[in-house]
């Protein structure tokens, strides 16, 4: 466990990819193929990929440039048949199509935060860690956590800690946090985690599990625009895949999982229009690899505890 007052030193940091022999098995790599990380983060599944490849090729998306950073040797010591972009993977299928690339054998997705974005304690993600509220993962952009919980109004705050942190207590936080920052501004994440505190009932804060992780990740997905940029970029790259080309998706949370099901499935099953009527015998270009979603193994989860809470879907054009 990392003590409170350091941070994460990159040349010291283990990270331990997420389904990782699943992921890789799932997207069927073939040595001759282009394959997409939409999610680079420190490249343990890139690096996987790497291996498999001969003349084929990894191009690796990320929109933190301290992932690019800290991966690139990592991959450069495995091989040179990968290019780093440094973007959101909303963009994926532009910028891959500025580089001649039309079609691809697979794509995956890891997403949220990184543990090492968790563990790196001046980001702002964890409430393990006193910092000021950030929570940004492309550094560039202009909206943090800081201005989403002094500036944001009662209403705006009730809906996103509702909407995006399934908290029914969503009201009397947001409530709290309005008469907090009336006194001061809330700066850090331990103040934050103060005032959600002082919002909850006893029963609650008794339970197991910090009581400040559903408001936590309420702010985080909409500093970050998560959920509408997942939307968008299944959306946008699900057609580069070439015929048996495989997108792979690892959630982390119910309402990206959500996303992922609805969305495979809209274009893999076909569709009964009402009680009445048969299923409609419609063509379809995509199929799911597996029907019932992937989750880690009792082995899996003894190493990496943070392998609870995700779930992998796979889908493959015909």
């Amino acid at each position: 466990m990392l003590r409170k007052s350091h941070t994460v030193n990159s040349m010291e940091y283990k990270h331990i990819p997420v389904l990782l022999d699943e992921t890789i098995e799932g997207l069927n790599v073939k040595p001759d193929g282009i394959y997409v990380d939409g999610t680079l983060g420190r490249g343990g599944h890139s690096s996987e990929v790497l291996k498999k490849l001969t003349t084929g090729h990894l191009y690796c998306f990320d929109q933190d440039i301290q992932a690019i950073n800290e991966s690139k040797p990592r991959l450069e010591q495995i091989s040179n048949k990968f290019t780093l972009i440094n973007n959101n993977f909303k963009n994926m299928k532009e910028e891959l199509n500025k580089l001649g690339i039309e079609k691809v054998d697979g794509i995956m997705f890891d997403l949220g935060v990184s543990s090492a974005q968790f563990d790196e304690q001046d980001r702002g993600f964890s409430y393990r860690f006193d910092a000021r509220l950030d929570m940004r993962m492309n550094q560039q952009a202009t909206l943090s956590a800081y201005d989403v919980v002094n500036n944001y109004s009662l209403q705006e705050l009730t809906k996103i800690i509702r909407d995006y942190g399934e908290d029914k207590f969503a009201y009397q936080i947001a409530k709290e946090i309005i008469k907090s920052r009336e006194i001061k501004p809330i700066e850090t994440t331990f103040e934050l985690v103060d005032v959600i505190k002082k919002a909850l009932p006893n029963k609650v804060l008794s339970k197991v599990g910090h009581p400040a992780k559903q408001t936590f990740q309420a702010i985080r997905i909409e500093v970050n625009d998560e959920l509408n940029v997942l939307k968008e970029a299944l959306k946008s790259t699900v057609s580069l895949l070439k015929s048996k080309g495989r997108m792979c998706v690892i959630t982390f949370n119910s309402l990206e999982d959500r996303i992922v099901k609805d969305f495979f499935n809209s274009l893999a099953k076909e569709v009964q229009s009402s009680r009445r009527l048969p299923v409609q015998q419609i063509e379809l270009d995509y199929s799911l690899v597996n029907r019932k979603v992937i989750i880690a193994t009792d082995e899996e989860l003894e190493k990496n505890n943070r392998a609870k809470s995700a779930k992998l879907r796979i889908l493959e054009r015909k």
